[in-house]
């Protein structure tokens, strides 16, 4: 049995209502609604805040975990993050980037996918709570955006939630374009 399905929203819900009256599968629409952004013209944001980015490696393996349970936590995916999770989980095969403040402090995280068929997805952005609003997550973004360019994305595509006007308003100023609403049914 097909466990769910996610597309743009018209060819979800099409295919939700003909799976239902194949199946009698019932679709239950997922609570996040994303839109899906493609890059335009990078735009990276005037002054940058203090400080700079640092790519990830293996080395990093514990941060990278903290920041990925701390994005899981937030838009509320139920999964569990740490060393014996971690190979499974979607989040093992990304490059992550994090913004540091001048000191070395980490503030925001940005990953992206590998390249597959010209395109790189940006995934997961994630800035805490309490220090949003200074400009973390659009320096991060930009820097995960520009090194996709450099690794040869002929396109750069990221999801937002449609119900967070900061992060949509973020990703337009950087130069991302809206592309499609998206929808994923879970079907019982």
């Amino acid at each position: 049995m097909l466990p769910a399905v996610s597309a743009d929203h018209d060819t979800a819900t099409a295919f939700a209502g003909a799976w239902r009256r194949r199946t009698g599968a019932v679709p239950t629409p997922r609570g996040t609604r994303l839109r899906l952004y493609r890059l335009g013209t990078l735009t990276p944001p005037e002054p940058l805040p203090p400080g700079r980015a640092r790519v990830l490696g293996a080395a990093d393996l514990d941060e990278i975990m903290h920041w990925c349970r701390e994005f899981a936590r937030a838009v509320g995916e139920d999964v569990t993050v740490d060393a014996r999770t971690w190979p499974g989980t979607r989040y093992a095969d990304k490059r992550y980037t994090l913004w540091e403040t001048p000191d070395g402090t980490p503030v925001s995280v940005a990953g992206m996918n590998p390249l597959i068929g010209g395109q790189i997805q940006v995934d997961i952005v994630y800035t805490p709570p309490r220090l949003r609003g200074h400009g973390y997550a659009g320096a991060v973004v930009a820097e995960v955006s520009r090194a996709a360019l450099a690794a040869g994305a002929e396109e750069v595509v990221l999801f937002a939630d449609r119900a967070n006007p900061a992060s949509n308003a973020l990703y337009r100023r950087l130069g991302y374009r809206p592309l499609a609403d998206w929808t994923a049914y879970d079907f019982s």
